[in-house]
Order: structure tokens, then C-alpha cells, then sequence
């Protein structure tokens, strides 16, 4: 339809006026966006004794990581939106060089007014588009060492106990994409991780490849206490699919009572019997037993060494001490040569706890047990756990959350006494959570006076500091433990490993910006985003921004980041990955390492994770993220 010039309709007028701001709304916009540059450099100038301290390796991206959290202390949505109308960039890429982001928009908005701001002055050691980037790189480097050919995200894995009595596991790993060796050291000894190490100076030689080695300090890691044993009993269950057909039968590894030989692989069960007795079976032959149940079971040898014995049994069975085993000769007299089960180890009770119960928590020398009941089926004794540091109880408070496993169980504290708490669970899945020693303990609402570093990280230092490349200071606090460390490593005059501030508390969040800029003192540093006990902290539903908010902070600071934490676990463990693994391994990639856990195949994690962090070097290198008001922003170091 033909339409006369001045007779557009209203809706055209207004899109038009939509697509084409006025001189006004540019120059408010040049306004705004002054005036928050402006503050950047204020705010820099007010922290300038905090900058001295930086190392001059980090100088300038300390400076670009106060300019982000000026720019982040607001909602840059409405901003973002009308900056958008003019073409112009969003602010939504500008984490690794902040300030020569919003100069560039200022230069644009300055030509589209007619009398321009004056003339703004330039920031001496502003961090520019390319050199954010580059930064970046070289911190990487720096802690992690050189990236593999093709794939520029490093893939860190932590050590099984085997790699220490296995050189070909580390040689191998090392062949196809490990780039740092983790080491916890929470498991082990110093033997055993010197051995680890030996083995990986051994393989980088023999593949011209190299590696570095990153040790985690156990920190205060608040667990469970022992349970009560039960009865001394060994189930054994074969595979079966839906329909109760074995699919795998169960494994037994039979040995001499006297001794006490590891099975060569994985075991489904370990029977002590007499030495005698297990010298005289062979290949196939038929072993017969009555288990408590009352059942009669078989089981096949079908493998005979000087060790012991392995056999295969295809129906379940309940085997205890004295349980009788018996096979019929070989030898012409067709007798029958029997022997009884040795001792077998008592199983801890674990603590089955439903929504509503109470449960005491108290000190770590108190065993752990479930509920007691009359005959009507009423509590006479509430469960009791053991908590391995009861020191915290002081600092607990009725009312404040508690949660067990990784936020398989949680409660709220009814009540707080010297030596135990009260607890009343609101959350464990239906049927009843099971509760178990050595697991972990999170009070996300309680400010828990716990330094950083126990008596055994500071023990564990002195081998540290001697062998790895990267020392992992574990529920990293604030910016006091960063300096705790720093200050302990100093006293030790031997290598200076850099340091990761694993962030896995609450407070550790909150305080991250000042962690670094007291982590960023030393030439080299890195952070991991510790997920596990992160989630439980934070909410299970807010870990994916929180998450997403490390990252920012982490490149406006350039320092490098390890995602970390049930990446590929199934895979690792069960040898099939979930979809939604997948997709997890993938993020990995805004990080510049992931870490694998230890597993039966983790080999074939190392070789999946390798080709999606390769394919997705590809399609993602960038973001674009809507700039809502950062609460982290707020969490400001002195001046």
C-alpha cells in the first residue's frame, strides 16, 4: 500500500524512535557510562596500597579486576539494552579488560553527540582487548604448564593409591592427555606419594612430555565419626538384569587364613580359609556351602595361583565366620574335605534416617548407632554420630542448617549443648537416607571459627613444598588463610609451589575477590571451583550462577580456573557416562582445566574428556552474559 510521506502510522513512528535514539538518550548515555568510569578509577586509587602488594605480575590485572567489580556493583541490564540499540557493544565480554571496554563505547558515543564530554585522559597500565587474553594465557601457563597440542584446556586427574606400585597407569595417562597430576592428601602417605611422583618424572622422560604435580591439603574437612560394627557377615550378589537373570557372576578371591594377599583385580568378596584345605582345589571343581540363611549355595574355582583361589558364584548367599565349605575329592576315595570360614570383618551399622527423626550429633570418640525402640515401636534413644572436629559446636546456633553426604541428609539444629547437638532431619529421600562414617558435614548458615590449615597440612607442607609444582589450600576462607599459608611456606625456604584457593564454602565465595588479591601477592596462583561441598554451601539450585560468577571474577583477574568435582564420575566409575555428564564436561570449557576423579576407567575419561574439550575449542570461545547486579561485587577489600 502506498503511504503518503508524514501519514506513517504510530506504530511506525514509535519503532522508528525505538531503532533511532535521540541526541538526549546518547548523551545520557555518555553520561552514565562516564560516570561509572569515573568510579573504576577511583576506586583503584583508593585501593593503591592493596595494588603495591600485588605482584608485579599481577599488577595490572589487579587493577582490572577492581574496575569489573565497580562495574558489576549495579543492574547493567537497562544500560546494556540501550547500548544494544546503538549497536554498540554490550559490556557483556568485558571480564578480561574492563576498562578499555567501556573507553571504546565512550569513543563511539562521544562522535554521536554534538558537543562531546572533554576529552578523557588515558589510564596508564590499562589492560587492552588482545592483552586481557594473553594475560590470561600466561598465568595459565605459569601454574599449569604448557597446553597440549589442539586443545588449550588442561585436564588434571587425581591419583588412585595404585599409581604408586603401577608405573604403567601414570605412563599411560600421561600418553593420552594428562596434564597435571593431582594428589590428595587426605589418602596415603608421603611414601606412597613419592612414589606417584617418581613414577611421573619417569614417563615424562620416556614421552617428552611434561607434567605438573598438584597436591591438595586435607584442611578442616568436618566428617562423620565410627560407627558401632555389626555382625562379622559377607553378602554376596551377582549381576542380575530386570528379569533376575545373572548377568556377571560374583567374584570371590579365596587365601589362606594365615595370610592376608590383596586380590590381583576387584573383588566381590574375600574368604580366609585354611591353608590345606585351599591347596588341594583345582580348575572347575564344585564347592558347596549351607549359608546362615539356611540356603545351599555352590560356587566354581575358576582360576587356581599360588596367592589363592578365585571362584564364581551365581545365586546371592550370606556367608559368616564358621560357615562351612566343603568340595568332594578328586582323589579316588570320593570323600568330601571340608573347612570352615575364618574370621571375617565386621561391618559398621549405618544410621537409616527418615524426615522427622532426631539425631545427636557429638564428639568423634563417641561411636555412632541407630535409634533404639521398645516393643510398641516408640524411640527409647535417639541415633548418635560422632563430628570429627567438635570444636565448631561453640559456634552453632538452633535453627541454622546441617547437612550430611554431599546433601543426601539434611536437618535443621533444635538445640546446642557443650558436647552434642540436636538435630531434626527435613530432608532424605523417601524410605530413609543411610548415614555412614568419614562423611562429610556442612553448616552453610554457621560462621565456623576454623582456620584453613590443621596440625597435618602443616606436617604435610614440608613434603610439599619439596615436590609439587601447585599446593591446593582446601575450604579457603578469606584473605587471612591465603596469608597463613603463604606465610608457612615462606618459613619452610624450599620451593615455592603456587597456590589454589579451592572454593567450597560459602565464605569462600563471598570473600573471593579479596582471596586473590592477596593470592595474586605471589607471582603465580590459580582457583578451583570445589563443586561438591560448593553445592551443599550455596544451594543445590544456585551453584550453576554461582559458578558462572567465579568464572567472571576469575578472568577479570586473569587467573586461571580448575573445574572440578564429579566431572565424567560415572564413566570413571561404572565405565557409561549420563547425557547430563556430557554437558558438564563440556562447560568445563570456559574453564582452563577440569579435573577427573579417580576410578576403574578413568582412562577412557581422560580419552572423552580430551576430544570434547578439542570439539568444543571450536564452537565456544566466547560469551555474552546479561549483567544483573553482582552480589559478589559488594564484597570489597579495604582500602
Amino acid at each position: 500500500m502506498y503511504v503518503e510521506k508524514g501519514n506513517e502510522s504510530m506504530n511506525e513512528r514509535q519503532c522508528a524512535t525505538e531503532h533511532h535514539p535521540s541526541f538526549h538518550d546518547v548523551e545520557t548515555l555518555l553520561a552514565e557510562l562516564s560516570a561509572i568510569r569515573t568510579e573504576m578509577i577511583n576506586e583503584a586509587g583508593r585501593c593503591r596500597a592493596l595494588l603495591d602488594a600485588v605482584h608485579p605480575n599481577h599488577r595490572e590485572s589487579a587493577r582490572n579486576l577492581l574496575h569489573y567489580l565497580v562495574l558489576r556493583r549495579r543492574d547493567l541490564r537497562p544500560l546494556q539494552r540501550r547500548l544494544s540499540t546503538l549497536g554498540l557493544s554490550s559490556l557483556g565480554r568485558a571480564e578480561s579488560c574492563v576498562l578499555a571496554t567501556v573507553d571504546a563505547v565512550l569513543d563511539t558515543l562521544d562522535r554521536l553527540v554534538e558537543a562531546p564530554l572533554p576529552l578523557r585522559p588515558r589510564e596508564k597500565g590499562t589492560v587492552q582487548f588482545v592483552q586481557g587474553a594473553e594475560l590470561l594465557a600466561r598465568h595459565t601457563e605459569c601454574l599449569l604448564g604448557p597446553a597440549t597440542p589442539g586443545r588449550g584446556v588442561r585436564i588434571m586427574v587425581t591419583m588412585p593409591t595404585e599409581a604408586a606400585h603401577d608405573y604403567s597407569l601414570i605412563h599411560t595417562l600421561l600418553q593420552h592427555g594428562m596434564d597435571c597430576m593431582r594428589i590428595n592428601c587426605v589418602r596415603d602417605d608421603a611414601d606412597i606419594w613419592l612414589r606417584m611422583i617418581e613414577h611421573l618424572r619417569r614417563a615424562e622422560q620416556a614421552l617428552g612430555r611434561s607434567c605438573r604435580v598438584m597436591m591438595d591439603l586435607g584442611g578442616p574437612k568436618l566428617r562423620t565419626g565410627r560407627l558401632e560394627a555389626g555382625p562379622a557377615v559377607l553378602r554376596i550378589r551377582p549381576r542380575t538384569d530386570a528379569y533376575g537373570r545373572v548377568i556377571t557372576p560374583a567374584r570371590l578371591w579365596l587365601h589362606p587364613a594365615a595370610t592376608m594377599p590383596m586380590p590381583p583385580s576387584p573383588a566381590d568378596g574375600i574368604l580366609p580359609v585354611p591353608a590345606e584345605w585351599l591347596a588341594r582345589l583345582r580348575h572347575e571343581t564344585q564347592v558347596q556351602c549351607i549359608d546362615v540363611r539356611g540356603r545351599r549355595r555352590y560356587m566354581t574355582i575358576v582360576d587356581v595361583t599360588a596367592q589363592g583361589c578365585w571362584a564364581e558364584m551365581k545365586r546371592t548367599a550370606y556367608i559368616v565366620p564358621g560357615t562351612c565349605l566343603r568340595y568332594r575329592g578328586r582323589d579316588g576315595d570320593g570323600g568330601w574335605h571340608e573347612a570352615v570360614v575364618n574370621d571375617l570383618p565386621r561391618t559398621e551399622r549405618p544410621i537409616t534416617l527418615q524426615r522427622g527423626d532426631l539425631l545427636t550429633v557429638t564428639t568423634a570418640t563417641v561411636l555412632g548407632r541407630p535409634a533404639s525402640y521398645d516393643s510398641a515401636g516408640s524411640v527409647l534413644t535417639p541415633a548418635m554420630i560422632g563430628c570429627t572436629v567438635p570444636e565448631i559446636f561453640a559456634d552453632l546456633r538452633a535453627g541454622e542448617s546441617i547437612w550430611f553426604d554431599d546433601g543426601k541428609i539434611g536437618g535443621i539444629i533444635e538445640g546446642v549443648e557443650e558436647e552434642r547437638v540436636r538435630v531434626r532431619i527435613t530432608h532424605a529421600r523417601p524410605g530413609g537416607g543411610k548415614l555412614r562414617s568419614d562423611k562429610g558435614i556442612n553448616f552453610p548458615d554457621s560462621k565456623l571459627a576454623l582456620g584453613a590449615l590443621t596440625a597435618k597440612d602443616l606436617d604435610d607442607l614440608r613434603f610439599v613444598s619439596c615436590h609439587a609444582d601447585v599446593v591446593g589450600l582446601s575450604f579457603a576462607n578469606s584473605a587471612a588463610d591465603v596469608e597463613q599459608l603463604q606465610g608457612h611456606l615462606e618459613a619452610l625456604a624450599g620451593r615455592q609451589p603456587a597456590v589454589v584457593l579451592k572454593i567450597e564454602t560459602r565464605r569462600g565465595f563471598e570473600n573471593l575477590p579479596d582471596m586473590l588479591l592477596t593470592a595474586m601477592q605471589a607471582p603465580c596462583c590459580g582457583v578451583m571451583i570445589a563443586r561438591g561441598d560448593l553445592a551443599v554451601e550455596c544451594g543445590f539450585e544456585r551453584l550453576a550462577e554461582v559458578q558462572e560468577e567465579i568464572l567472571w571474577i576469575c578472568e577479570a583477574a586473569h587467573v586461571p580456573v580448575i573445574w572440578a568435582t564429579q566431572v565424567l564420575e560415572s564413566l570413571a566409575k561404572e565405565g557409561m557416562p549420563s547425557r547430563a555428564e556430557i554437558t558438564d564436561a563440556a562447560m568445563g570449557h570456559r574453564a582452563e582445566c577440569v579435573m577427573l576423579n579417580k576410578g576403574p576407567h578413568v582412562m577412557t575419561a581422560v580419552q572423552l574428556l580430551d576430544g570434547i574439550l578439542r570439539r568444543m575449542q571450536n564452537h565456544q570461545a566466547k560469551k555474552r552474559a546479561m549483567l544483573r547486579a553482582l552480589r559478589l561485587a559488594h564484597f570489597l577489600p579495604s582500602g
